[in-house]
Formats: C-alpha cells, structure tokens, sequence
C-alpha cells in the first residue's frame, strides 16, 4: 500500500500463501478421508500412515510483499497473513513415507495486520491506515490477481521429501486458480507431544503463477515479482493408523 502520494500503486499486490508441510510419496494403495473444514474434498492417505488435522488456531502463515521501482520509497511493503488452513498430514516412519494436503481459503487472508507488521521487522514500519487495508484486500482478490470469486482455496500437496525430521526438503505443488506449480522447501519438523509442528520458509515470483506484478508510472512504482513466505504449521491428530 502506498502513501498519500501513490497508495494505489501496490493496492493490487497479490497474495499467496502456501502451506508446506513434512511431505512425502503417495502409496499406491490409499484410504480417501474428508478434508476437515473444506466442503466436498478428500485426501487420500496411505494405509499404516498416522493422520493429523491441520490446526488453523496454531497455524501461521505469512506473506511478504515488495515495493520496488526508483519511487519505491513512496509506497509500503505488505504483510499478509492466512486464516482457516484446513487439511491433513500424515506420518510414515520418515518424511519419505509421509505427506500432506493443505487447502487455504484466499478470503481468509489479511492484511497488514499491525502484529504481522513488527514481527516482519524495520522493512514495514508503523500501522497502515484500515482504508488502505481494505482497498489492498479488495484489488488482491479480485480476477486479475487471486480470483477469490472462481477459485476460493490455493491447494498445497507433497510430492516427495528428502532428509530427516530435523532437516528435510520437501517437494510442493501449489495450485493456484488453474496454474499449478512445484517448489523445493527447506523445512524443521517438531513431533513432539503429539503434534506436529512445522517451519520454514521460501520465495516465489508473482509471475510463475500468470500475475503481472502491479505497476503505475512507467515502472516508477511497483510491485516486487519476488514474494517472501514463512510459515508455522500445526497439526494434531484425528486418528490412529489408517486401516
């Protein structure tokens, strides 16, 4: 969001949000489940495997979004964080054996929360005036940007992991609106106390997912193609071993 001067310029920055967990391989052989909080989904989970409900209290997601171009100083960076994560991850004896499905609802997102805001650190500074919050959350899901209107979830899935508990790498596809796309995150997972507790962090460009990065002013004022995403995700279990 920008300042008094250019406020519209960055009102359209996108938003992703993507949840990566431990991952792993599917089994050929799977037992569908319903996706907790998500109407219609199923997740197929592998038989042996130990099931754990996303929990979105417990959950944080956040989203760091860029001003950039030679007027940057005239306008905010973002913070934007999700809300309402559903889904599951499942336990194999290693994170190769393992996975997840996680769906995050695009109307769930906001942004510039003042917390989110200091806890991203000096690069965004002070409250940003709710006015502006509004409009931001408005450009960002409108058809050019998320689409919230057709396409309400981004779908995060494992597709393989490497490494240990301690220190893998997870291969994730993220769908989002019709385009799908695969990163390799870097992750720490905690299964202490009977939950899971997962961090990390990872980069993608706005353009990998078909979104023009906002720009007004011949390119004097824009928005960064590069987006920043941190993540803590909580789970606890719903059931024993899959029969």
């Amino acid at each position: 969001m920008l300042t008094h001067l250019a406020r519209a310029a960055i009102r359209a920055a996108p938003a992703l949000a993507a949840a990566i967990a431990l991952a792993g391989c599917m089994a050929r052989q799977v037992e569908t489940v319903p996706t907790p909080g998500s109407a219609g989904a199923v997740i197929n989970v592998p038989p042996g495997a130990r099931a754990f409900d996303i929990d979105s209290a417990e959950t944080r997601i956040t989203v760091l979004v860029y001003r950039a171009g030679p007027l940057a100083r005239l306008g905010h960076n973002h913070a934007i964080t999700s809300g309402g994560e559903t889904g599951v991850i499942w336990l194999g004896s290693t994170p190769a054996s393992s996975g997840f499905e996680i769906h995050v609802p695009v109307n769930a997102f906001v942004v510039d929360d003042p917390q989110a805001r200091a806890e991203a650190g000096p690069d965004f500074p002070g409250a940003v005036p709710d006015d502006a919050r509004a409009g931001t959350t408005t450009n960002m899901l409108r058809a050019e940007v998320l689409d919230a209107a057709h396409y309400p979830e981004i779908v995060v899935r494992s597709v393989s992991a490497s490494g240990t508990w301690q220190q893998a790498t997870v291969r994730a596809s993220v769908r989002l609106k019709d385009l799908e796309r695969s990163f390799d995150v870097p992750v720490a997972i905690d299964r202490a106390a009977e939950r899971i507790t997962v961090t990390g962090a990872f980069a993608v460009r706005q353009t990998d997912f078909g979104i023009t990065p906002f720009s007004v002013a011949g390119g004097a004022i824009q928005v960064a193609d590069t987006i920043n995403i941190s993540f803590k995700l909580a789970a606890a279990p719903r059931w024993s071993t899959v029969k």
